[in-house]
């Protein structure tokens, strides 16, 4: 596993995945499946798991964060990044610093607290979390009104943010004048797209955003990874015939729910069985499968076309 500093270099090396977690039918892990993920996942390229919504970092306990923690590290390749999620309560946030920062994670993602917060709150919470845990975290943005660019750049300037994860979703990704003052505040090598391919090109090109996060990616990593490389080269004709074979699937997520679509999606493309979701949490409805696994099993053979 990876454990030096978070640069910019590596939030543009690999997209960044966001997996579920795969459980037994007793909602204990299942290393197996989880295995059966990262190996998917690397033997397509990708060298950097984000480990947060998707795979219900909500809902974890305390005690059994450790447990999670280790098979994560048994599981990565050395040259893996894991990023492991904290929160989203102040309180287990707390607790769960206190148990990474004995390990050589290089970062958390903090998963942002929408009830019963402040943005000053949000911010003091975020200052004391990094302090504890010795190193910069990760801010996830998920609407425009959880803290303002001038707060993350204030939070920036006080060493706290190793990279923001900007993932406020729009009807139009074109328009965005929060997007636009939060590179104007905040060095956009450091903010990596949070919402998937769907926005992937509009905020990588437009706003000038290091990477991107995806969920799907976890069904398809070498059509993810070959999209962010197109990206990169400003081959845009390519990455649009690239992300154009993530639609479906993204268009089901977000008909039914992002995060247990996916959890379903990874295991009706025979990739691995993710099992039962953790409460509070719950599996789609059997009546979404058909719809679900030929999104999934289609994107899967895409991804073939392309080389490793």
């Amino acid at each position: 596993m990876k454990t030096t500093p978070v640069t910019p270099a590596d939030l543009a090396a690999s997209v960044l995945a966001v997996p579920p977690l795969a459980r037994n039918s007793n909602l204990t892990l299942n290393h197996k499946a989880n295995k059966a993920q990262i190996h998917h996942l690397q033997a397509g390229g990708v060298r950097t798991l984000m480990y947060g919504g998707n795979a219900n970092f909500y809902n974890i306990g305390t005690v059994e964060y450790p447990a999670i923690l280790d098979m994560l590290e048994k599981f990565a390749g050395k040259d893996t990044w894991v990023i492991p999620s904290i929160g989203s309560d102040f309180g287990k946030a707390f607790d769960q610093v206190s148990i990474l920062r004995e390990r050589n994670f290089p970062t958390a993602m903090a998963l942002p607290q929408s009830v019963i917060s402040t943005e000053a709150g949000i911010a003091t919470g975020l200052r004391k979390l990094a302090e504890r845990l010795g190193k910069p975290l990760i801010v996830y943005i998920k609407s425009d009104d959880y803290l303002s660019p001038k707060t993350v750049a204030a939070l920036d300037a006080d060493g706290c943010v190793a990279a923001v994860k900007y993932g406020t979703i729009r009807a139009d990704y074109t328009q965005d004048a929060y997007g636009k003052a939060l590179v104007q505040a905040v060095n956009p090598n450091k903010i990596i797209s949070g919402i998937g391919e769907r926005p992937a090109i509009v905020h990588l090109r437009d706003l000038g955003l290091q990477g991107f996060t995806s969920g799907s990616v976890c069904v398809a990593p070498r059509g993810s990874m070959a999209l962010l490389k197109a990206i990169q080269a400003k081959d845009w004709a390519a990455a649009d015939k690239i992300r154009a074979a993530y639609l479906p699937l993204e268009n089901a997520r977000d008909a039914i729910n992002p995060i247990r679509t996916l959890h379903e999606a990874v295991t009706l493309a025979g990739i691995a069985n993710m099992g039962p979701m953790l409460p509070m949490l719950s599996n789609i409805e059997e009546h979404h499968f058909a719809r679900v696994g030929a999104a999934a099993r289609a994107l899967l053979a895409h991804d073939a076309q392309h080389p490793n």
